[in-house]
């Protein structure tokens, strides 16, 4: 969050305190409980230092994960934190009008996501609707790790938020924009299920 001074951190400033976060949580020490006053506090305007774009799983409650209070992050989610229209605006919206220097795409072990796209490639049976359309996406990353690889989910998940962040730091628009002038760093990371711990991939 913004200090006192209204400073607004930079892009390694801004990861460096999502990760100090992650180690108060894996920890057992959050200092944010989410409490109704800090709540009120944050009502009249936001000045947030990271956009989140993960999951829908509820096993990985992103604010929590990171140790982060209202107003301190906006969340983006979809299956297998899969790119949208809906879901790139959401985070051009992030970096082009609350001026986030940084953007986070989260994968998670055991994605739900994932395994319902190694099925659906393995058995020849496309799923219809949405979830076809989540399928599409991260079949590309799944063929890619070798779908009969022995740790074919664990290899595509990492291939896939991967691919994710390449594709938004080449999405033209505010995102490229601010990447150019180093306004805006997009990273990836994986959330371990077991631990608690954020892994940043290289």
């Amino acid at each position: 969050m913004p200090t006192a001074t209204n400073r607004r951190p930079g892009p390694g400033e801004a990861l460096a305190n999502l990760l100090a976060g992650n180690l108060r949580f894996v920890a057992g020490q959050p200092h944010y409980g989410h409490d109704v006053m800090a709540a009120s506090a944050t009502a009249r305007g936001q000045e947030p230092d990271a956009v989140v774009l993960g999951c829908i799983d509820s096993r990985v409650p992103l604010e929590a994960v990171f140790d982060q209070d209202f107003g301190a992050i906006c969340v983006v989610r979809s299956g297998g934190g899969v790119l949208d229209r809906a879901v790139v605006g959401s985070v051009e919206f992030a970096v082009q009008e609350l001026t986030v220097p940084l953007v986070v795409v989260l994968g998670h072990e055991r994605c739900g996501a994932i395994a319902a796209t190694i099925t659906a490639l393995r058995s020849g049976k496309r799923p219809g609707g949405g979830l076809g359309y989540l399928v599409d996406a991260i079949a590309p990353a799944v063929l890619d790790a070798g779908l009969n690889h022995p740790d074919v989910a664990t290899r595509a998940l990492r291939r896939h938020v991967r691919s994710t962040v390449t594709r938004l730091r080449a999405t033209a628009g505010p995102v490229e924009e601010h990447l150019s002038s180093g306004g805006v760093a997009v990273v990836g990371a994986i959330y371990d299920l077991d631990t608690g711990r954020v892994e940043l991939l290289d």
